[in-house]
């Protein structure tokens, strides 16, 4: 029996209308913003503090990514599943898929196998708009600081050589990163030199994922940074007069995203800040709804622990108030071969001592989450080629580290092969140790939070800054209520280092400062690390060359 695509399956299944989804959560079909059958917008209303901060919240998070991808997306789903499966009134919040990793080499974000969010297809290309209306509250803003340096009716004094304010667009496009613009003679404007930015590292797009409401959102868009006048004052989106109208563009970006698992399962889905350049989880409105409607929420962050999960719990947290109860943590057998030494080419090659030697990049997460006050549940997300020897190896290492490592077959089997997760999360929420504490406290110095992160959660031995680091350090320090800010740290996913070679759990290293960026909106200060981009590039052969449309009107090679 041949084996079929993600796809294939999301095609092959049945999907229930969307008042039947959201009459789980009781929710009534005249409150539901239809997008047709299958997808919906829900309203603001339904966030309850009185209820949700008495709810269950699951966060699922992973070892350091390999080029295969862990599988993440797809074991949270089959973790609602695996919930709803045993009669708990559950819900699912996850982000939206980024066009740019559909189209590059990623792939997709709505799990795989038959722990799927359904409709695929719409959720992968363009939703509910979502991205778009991100995109556009961007743009007009990028046009509205271009505006006030050609005409300066609002004499800001605005210095063109300061502005950090760059336009987005929601592919992976190299070639945008560094753009001269306003040529072609002074009716088209004040030529400088910019960029773009894929939408996904906006801080429109931070912002709506940190906002509680309109009136938070207004507020924070109010307090972007664009730049500096010539007097070194700076100049906020407050000063150009422009926050009104891109509330405008946002109004219903703001509002989350109801659509099911294959299982039936709700799931809400909204907002897609990165985790290595943002704070890489979904919006606060989203998971605090979610927690309104359900009694457990599963919940992911962006790529590995030391990256999505470090964010989740010092930045969304304590934004948003909220406090999980239980940490998945993510791996593949295949994850650990490659940790181990094993090319890419081989990572489906059976190889106990491998997955030995790639254990060391787990111990670390492990540790590092019980900095956050948690014993994971450690998930094995199961592929064909595990050997029996190397999962029943794994499982008892992480015996020996008092954690439980459980098989999760959630891509070939659905809500079935997910209940031994589903039982040994609901153990560990009833019996465990669990006790969720911050890793550094708000008000210490910029540094220090910076070298408390880099020092217990990545390994290293020191932070390096360069001279325009410092420099910029400095600015920081006198700007209003910056140095109170968490940090968001901008850094390869592929090692805990900055150095994407690195596998494992590196030692001896020290982790470099190359510059600083300040989201004011968002409330989060962003040290660059190493050679990380806010633009991806395409491969040599993206996944946008297998994809097209038959003749039957449906898609393939979407995944």
């Amino acid at each position: 029996m041949p084996i079929l695509s993600d796809i294939e399956i999301a095609h092959q299944s049945s999907l229930k209308h969307i008042r039947d989804i959201a009459n789980k959560l009781g929710i009534a079909e005249d409150d539901l913003e239809l997008y047709g059958k299958h997808k919906a917008k829900l309203p603001l209303q339904f966030i309850n503090a009185d209820q949700y901060k008495n709810k269950k919240l699951i966060l699922v998070t992973a070892i350091t990514p390999t080029p295969a991808g862990e599988g993440k997306t797809t074991l949270s789903i089959g973790l609602g599943d695996g919930l709803s499966k045993l009669g708990k009134k559950t819900a699912i919040v996850l982000r939206e898929p980024s066009l740019g990793p559909v189209f590059a080499m990623k792939g997709g974000a709505t799990g795989g196998g038959y722990s799927q969010v359904l409709p695929m297809d719409d959720i992968n290309l363009h939703f509910n708009g979502d991205f778009s209306a991100v995109e556009k509250a961007n743009n007009l803003l990028a046009a509205a600081i271009d505006n006030e340096l050609y005409h300066g009716t609002k004499h800001l004094n605005l210095d063109a050589r300061t502005i950090t304010w760059k336009r987005v667009l929601d592919v992976n496009d190299r070639s945008l990163r560094h753009t001269i613009i306003g040529l072609g003679g002074k009716t088209h404007g004040i030529p400088r030199e910019s960029g773009f930015n894929i939408t996904a590292a906006s801080e429109v797009m931070a912002i709506l994922c940190l906002s509680k409401n309109f009136n938070d959102l207004h507020e924070r868009l109010e307090d972007i940074l664009v730049g500096y006048s010539f007097d070194k004052k700076p100049v906020f989106v407050k000063d150009l007069k422009v926050a009104n109208a891109m509330v405008v563009l946002l109004k219903d970006a703001l509002k989350p995203n109801i659509v099911q698992t294959i299982e039936g399962t709700p799931a809400l889905i909204h907002g897609g800040p990165f985790a290595n350049i943002a704070q890489g989880t979904n919006s606060i409105v989203a998971t605090t709804m979610a927690l309104s409607l359900a009694d457990y929420v599963v919940t992911e962050a962006g790529f590995g622990a030391d990256l999505g999960a470090e964010k989740f719990i010092n930045i969304k947290c304590p934004v948003a108030e909220i406090e999980p109860v239980a940490i998945v943590l993510v791996l593949t057998i295949r994850a650990l071969r490659y940790h181990g030494g094993a090319h890419s080419a081989s990572i489906n090659e059976p190889c106990l001592d491998k997955v030995k030697m790639g254990f060391a990049n787990v111990h670390k997460h492990i540790d590092n989450c019980k900095k956050y006050g948690f014993y994971p549940i450690v998930a094995i997300n199961y592929f064909l080629t595990d050997t029996e020897d190397e999962i029943k190896w794994v499982q008892e290492a992480c015996h020996q580290l008092d954690i439980r490592a459980v098989l999760s077959k959630g891509w070939s089997m659905g809500a079935a092969g997910c209940v031994d997760l589903a039982q040994a999360v609901l153990h560990s929420i009833d019996h465990g140790k669990n006790q969720y504490r911050q890793l550094y406290d708000w008000n210490l110095p910029i540094k220090d939070k910076i070298f408390k992160i880099a020092t217990e959660i990545y390994g290293a031995n020191d932070v390096i800054y360069s001279k325009k680091a410092s420099e910029q350090l400095e600015a920081l320090n006198k700007l209003k209520n910056a140095s109170t800010f968490p940090i968001c740290m901008a850094k390869t996913q592929k090692s805990f280092s900055d150095d994407e070679q690195k596998l494992g759990a590196p030692t001896n290293f020290s982790i470099s400062v190359r510059e600083f960026e300040v989201a004011m909106g968002a409330k989060f200060i962003i040290p660059i690390i190493g050679d990380i981009m806010r633009m991806p590039g395409l491969p040599a052969h993206p996944l946008l060359e297998n994809m097209g449309i038959n003749k039957e009107g449906d898609i393939y090679g979407l995944s």
